[in-house]
């Protein structure tokens, strides 16, 4: 299994476990203002750092000379993904206690971390799509 993968991996499932805390601590109504982060934990964190793991190292081969096409794009997409998820989990609860610019565009920020992180995989993947 490559790097990548077990990276990609191995954060989902750290991101599985603290959404999962997370949900605990929301049904018990010990925090409030965190169901955002507990969305994107889970969506992001959990469910899209999996796929694109399993897809970089399951799909069929790009070439001979790159089986898995350009690994840097996939460390492009892991790095912006968890950076824009991290953002995202410090600026969502503060904007929403204490509104301001700053955290508006750290929320605008980690969207568009996230948003690069789709189109690096995208570009990683597309041609990965073929038939037999």
């Amino acid at each position: 299994m490559p790097l990548l993968t077990r990276t990609f991996i191995k954060t989902a499932l750290v991101c599985l476990a603290l959404a999962l805390v997370l949900g605990i601590l929301l049904a018990s109504g010990v925090t409030n203002g965190l169901f955002p982060v507990y969305i994107h934990l889970l969506v992001f964190g959990w469910l899209t750092q999996l796929i694109f793991g399993v897809v970089f190292w399951m799909f069929p081969k790009y070439s001979n000379e790159l089986p898995r096409g350009h690994e840097s794009l996939g460390w492009i997409a892991y790095t912006a993904l968890n950076i824009g998820l991290l953002l995202r989990a410090i600026a969502e609860p503060m904007q929403a206690m204490q509104p301001s610019n700053l955290y508006g565009g750290l929320l605008i920020a980690s969207a568009i971390l996230q948003w690069l992180a789709g189109v690096a995989f995208i570009a990683n993947t597309w041609r990965r799509i073929k038939e037999k």
